[in-house]
């Protein structure tokens, strides 16, 4: 159906040879020109930082209107796939694709970038242990000031920074934690050393203003908005194994969460 649209050859400098509109297809132009651009930046022919032709030239070039152009771009926009700037050096460019976090199942981050096709890494900036504040105690359900283990690093997906976890587990459950490589899928660590893989996990999620410290870690500037994720996650047995709060810079990531009717209603 798109293999015009799919075989579009891009030069250097515009979209050249184009994205061929199948006038007799039953699927909207604007549907086509999305699918087109999402294959041609998919398969690396439109690299990220690229700058789309003008909206003018390339509405004529495909024998669309501008309208139906601004659509395409606007789907792609809200998938974070293009970012249109203002000003003078403005116009429509290819930035790197958002990473899926998809909260309906309980998977470690690692896996998360592993689904999205990305190479997952990881910065350990902290490893320590520290008596639990009032918050970390109430989610792990341990005393104020019980021992509890501070982990924080930075995710990078293919390299860049996308998120910054600081999470926390009760000390007398995985003596030994800390001397275990801190670098991989802590989750797997839960798991195999100590037969606590998390199984559930209450979440939520808001919207905060980053301090600089954190900014710098993220790779964002101070006083940006990102979005917290808060999550105390449970193993098999019910008990609390870790107390988490993840930074996660919007315009590189975008939560996803699969819901159903159930017997509400």
């Amino acid at each position: 159906m798109f293999e015009e649209v799919r075989n579009a050859l891009m030069t250097d400098s515009a979209l050249s040879g184009t994205l061929v509109i199948e006038r007799e297809s039953r699927i909207p132009p604007y549907q086509q020109i999305e699918q087109g651009l999402i294959d041609a930046i998919a398969d690396g022919r439109l690299k990220v930082g690229k700058r789309l032709p003008p909206e003018r030239e390339l509405a004529g070039e495909l024998g669309v209107s501008r309208m139906t152009l601004r659509h395409a771009l606007a789907t792609l926009e809200s998938r974070g796939l293009v970012v249109r700037v203002l000003g003078r050096n403005g116009g429509t460019y290819v930035q790197e694709p958002k990473i899926v976090c998809d909260l309906t199942m309980l998977v470690g981050f690692t896996e998360q970038l592993r689904r999205n096709g990305v190479v997952a890494g990881t910065k350990v900036v902290s490893a320590s242990e520290i008596a639990a504040a009032g918050d970390v105690a109430e989610a792990l359900g341990i005393a104020v000031g019980t021992a509890v283990f501070e982990v924080e690093r930075i995710r990078l997906a293919n390299d860049l920074p996308v998120a910054l976890e600081k999470s926390y587990f009760p000390a007398h459950r995985f003596v030994g934690m800390l001397d275990e490589d801190m670098s991989g899928s802590l989750y797997q660590l839960l798991d195999s050393k100590y037969d606590k893989r998390p199984v559930a996990a209450t979440e939520s999620l808001e919207s905060i203003i980053v301090d600089s410290r954190r900014a710098k870690l993220l790779g964002v500037a101070a006083g940006a908005a990102v979005m917290m994720l808060q999550r105390t996650a449970f193993a098999s047995d019910g008990c609390p194994v870790e107390y988490a709060q993840d930074l996660l810079r919007s315009d590189r990531t975008r939560i996803v969460v699969n819901s159903g009717l159930g017997d509400a209603l």
